[in-house]
């Protein structure tokens, strides 16, 4: 019975409507009228909801205030987003302190991967370092061994780039054929983000590379000393040292207070948490 008031209300407003349009313009507005009335007319048959926010009607939430500014300190996705989350498979790894998550591709907007979304990858869990305490050392075959502060590394030239970053077991769960069920589980294992930091280029001069110094072994902070070594070709190159990413300081779950990132390079070359480069032959 109310489903019926409600059709027959809505056939009354367009009609009221119809009344104001030019005439010839009018069938063709009741022609839309017509197929809109049969639409909530079949939905009271099949018994699907019909909602009060859908037009014609005002919806409810333009009938009162909404919390103000600062509400939420920092901002967060609207609940109506809850399903767009990383996500990992439970017999992936071992162990989650020692595992991988997914970015949702299929629900992201744009290139820019946000930072809640970003895969994450583990060693030995996410340390909690603090900043004031962290320091990058820079040591080896170099003519002037430094350790930075945060604050150091902050006062240099920044730059800032977009650039992907990926998981070399990227698509590697359809190794065996197609699995699960969304492009998230399959090639989620990447994200594009802005990065901002100073060059390693710009480090390296001011340490001074001798010679003999061809390679450069980074150590994370992380309690497995993730390690990596990378080619002086490429540290001259586009590597970058890291503090920022789209616009904010690192997640700890993205390498804060800082971290290498080596552009088109496999991720875990990239070393998180950095706290040590130590050139060698």
């Amino acid at each position: 019975m109310a489903n019926s008031k409600k059709t027959n209300s809505t056939k009354a407003y367009l009609a009221e409507l119809a009344n104001q349009v030019p005439s010839s313009a009018r069938r063709d507005f009741l022609k839309k009228g017509v197929k809109f009335s049969a639409g909530l007319a079949a939905a009271a048959v099949t018994g699907e909801v019909i909602s009060d926010n859908l037009p014609p009607n005002v919806p409810n939430w333009s009938k009162s205030l909404g919390p103000g500014v600062v509400s939420i300190p920092y901002g967060v996705p609207s609940s109506f987003e809850k399903n767009v989350i990383r996500r990992t498979v439970p017999w992936l790894t071992a162990d989650k302190i020692s595992s991988i998550s997914m970015s949702p591709l299929q629900e992201l907007k744009g290139i820019i991967t946000p930072n809640g979304l970003v895969f994450e990858r583990y060693h030995a869990g996410i340390p909690t370092i603090n900043p004031a305490e962290h320091r990058l050392m820079i040591h080896g075959l170099v003519d002037n061994p430094l350790i930075f502060s945060m604050d150091d590394l902050m006062r240099f030239p920044s730059e800032s780039v977009i650039n992907f970053l990926e998981c070399p077991a990227n698509g590697g769960m359809e190794w065996r054929g197609p699995q699960m069920e969304a492009l998230q589980f399959t090639h989620g294992m990447i994200s594009c983000c802005e990065w901002t930091g100073v060059r390693l280029s710009t480090l390296l001069d001011e340490v001074g590379i001798q010679p003999d110094g061809k390679w450069i072994l980074a150590e994370g902070a992380d309690g497995a000393g993730m390690s990596r070594s990378i080619p002086m070709e490429k540290a001259l190159d586009d590597a970058l040292i890291v503090y920022a990413q789209n616009g904010e300081k690192l997640r700890p779950e993205q390498g804060y207070p800082v971290r290498l990132f080596n552009p088109g390079w496999e991720g875990n070359t990239s070393v998180k948490w950095l706290r040590r480069l130590e050139i060698g032959d």
